[in-house]
């Protein structure tokens, strides 16, 4: 009995060891990631002897995960980088915003779309029909009208400028209801306001009588290719009222992009 445990024991101690060890190098790695560091400022960062921080160091390089530069200095190496790069790749930002398109759904009983840039187009990727829904013009699938719908606008205002002109050229600006922009000039303001504001809204441009508020999802990068916007019939909620939903919709924006992998400054 007095064998077996000691053996436990063992065991278990063998566990602590090795759980410190890996919290160790997760914590090196996330010092890395903001700069070079020297083995004296891991083990002051650790909290541990220099000669602890110098074998952990050296069993990340091993593995590629750290590299020592020529003034002395770690840094992050390649292989996190290529591992992280795989897995920004393998992201479906469908498959990530689902749960929080659900919940906002539930909150605020309204039709939420996600619209994403493809190619050239902006094409709805998924829709959660709202409580109050009716038959709308939305399906996942169709392509989204850019200069007549809060989704379209938004991703639009934040493209990178050489894009965003490559797809303004293309656009025809049909007049489909009295609100619709029609003009270049007058679009290109209205961009400008949502840049400024930080979301966008339809006040019945497309459909007179479906408004919309649409907030940016930011990927790793930080770009913008994909959006999310609250969707009713304006009997059920006015646009100003609508717009009180305002600071739920860029919160779930947020949580998306920070779920899709990017950090705020």
């Amino acid at each position: 009995m007095a064998g077996l445990a000691a053996s436990a024991i063992s065991i278990s101690d063998g566990e602590v060891v090795m759980s410190q060890t890996v919290e160790r190098a997760i914590s090196i790695l996330e010092s890395l990631s903001d700069g070079a560091r020297s083995a004296m400022e891991v083990s002051q960062q650790l909290g541990v002897h220099k000669t602890t921080a110098f074998r952990l160091l050296q069993t990340l390089e091993e593995s590629g995960f750290a590299y020592r530069r020529q003034d002395g200095k770690w840094a992050v190496g390649n292989r996190i980088i290529s591992i992280a790069q795989r897995t920004l790749a393998s992201l479906d930002v469908r498959a990530v915003a689902a749960p929080h398109l659900r919940r906002l759904e539930e909150v605020c009983g309204h039709t939420v779309h996600l619209g994403q840039l493809v190619d050239k187009e902006i094409l709805y990727i998924d829709k959660i029909e709202g409580r109050d829904s009716v038959q709308m013009y939305s399906r996942i699938g169709k392509r989204v009208e850019t200069h007549a719908s809060g989704i379209g606008k938004t991703i639009l205002a934040f493209l990178d400028e050489p894009l965003r002109e490559q797809i303004m050229a293309g656009l025809t600006f049909n007049p489909f209801t009295e609100t619709t922009i029609t003009s270049r000039s007058a679009f290109r303001q209205e961009l400008g306001e949502i840049r400024e504001r930080g979301w966008g809204r339809d006040n019945g441009e497309f459909e007179k009588l479906i408004n919309c508020i649409a907030a940016p999802i930011h990927s790793s990068d930080g770009s913008v290719r994909t959006a999310l916007s609250i969707t009713t019939l304006r009997v059920v909620s006015p646009l100003d009222e609508l717009e009180n939903l305002v600071p739920e919709l860029l919160k779930t924006a947020d949580d998306i992009s920070r779920d899709y992998g990017w950090r705020a400054a």
